[in-house]
C-alpha cells in the first residue's frame, strides 16, 4: 500500500498556478523496475514526429471533450489492460490499489471530485529525444490527471512537467525525480506541458487517470 501511505503522509498541496498536489514515493521498487522494462515503440521509427501532443494528433490545448482512443499514436501507447495485465503484475496490483475505495476517496476529497463511479486508466510512458508537450488543459473526461516519474539514469530534474498560469506564463516545473509525481483535476485554467528540453536517454513515467468513460478497471463500490 505504498500509494496509500504516500497520500496520507507524503503529499503536499500547492495553489499556484492552480491547485495541484505533489506526492512522493507512491511506487514499490518492483513496480519501478516493471515500468522501466516495458517495451514501448519509438514514434519516430513509425514515421510519427512529436508535435507537442501525446496522441500526436495536433489536438487543441483548451479544456474540452476529447478523443479517448489514443490518437495517431494509439498503437504505440502502452495502456495496462486486462489483456496485457499478466505482463505487468506489479502495475496491476497498483491499479487495484487505485480502484480501492480508501484510495479513490482520498484522491476525490483532495481534488473535490466524486470518483465513486469512475474508471482507472494507466499508461506506461517512455518519452525520447525530441519529445515536448505544448501547454494544454486535459480533456473533461479526465476527472483526475497524474504523472509519477521514474528517473533511474540521472536525467535532469528539469524534465518534469511545466505548469502555467492562465496567460501561459510558466510558473514552476514539477521536478523529474525518481518515484515522485503530481496530480490535479482538469479544468479550464489547468495549463501544463513540457517545453523542449534535452532528454539524454529517455523520460519514463506512468500516467494515471480516473476517467468518466469505461476502461477495464472500474473502481470498487
Amino acid at each position: 500500500m505504498e500509494l496509500f501511505k504516500s497520500l496520507k503522509n507524503k503529499t503536499k498541496s500547492y495553489d499556484m498556478p492552480f491547485r495541484h498536489f505533489e506526492l512522493n514515493e507512491p511506487l514499490t521498487d518492483e513496480t519501478i523496475k516493471e515500468i522501466y522494462s516495458a517495451q514501448i515503440s519509438d514514434p519516430k521509427k513509425e514515421n510519427l514526429n512529436y508535435d507537442g501532443t501525446r496522441a500526436i494528433d495536433g489536438g487543441e490545448g483548451f479544456y474540452r471533450s476529447g478523443i479517448k482512443d489514443g490518437g495517431k499514436a494509439r498503437k504505440l501507447r502502452c495502456y495496462v489492460t486486462k489483456d496485457n495485465s499478466n505482463k505487468f503484475p506489479h502495475l496491476t496490483k497498483f491499479i487495484k490499489e487505485l480502484q480501492s475505495k480508501e484510495v479513490y476517496e482520498i484522491f476525490g476529497s483532495l481534488i473535490g471530485k466524486d470518483l465513486s463511479n469512475s474508471y482507472v486508466r494507466l499508461e506506461v510512458i517512455c518519452d525520447r529525444e525530441g519529445f515536448w508537450l505544448k501547454p494544454h488543459c486535459d480533456i473533461k473526461e479526465k476527472l483526475m490527471s497524474s504523472l509519477v516519474f521514474v528517473n533511474l539514469f540521472n536525467e535532469s530534474e528539469d524534465l518534469g512537467t511545466d505548469l502555467y498560469d492562465k496567460e501561459l506564463k510558466k510558473i514552476k516545473t514539477v521536478p523529474y525525480r525518481n518515484n515522485y509525481g503530481y496530480f490535479f483535476t482538469s479544468g479550464p485554467n489547468t495549463w501544463h506541458g513540457m517545453e523542449k528540453k534535452e532528454i539524454k536517454k529517455e523520460r519514463r513515467c506512468i500516467q494515471i487517470n480516473y476517467v468518466s468513460f469505461q476502461t477495464d478497471w472500474k473502481v470498487n463500490s
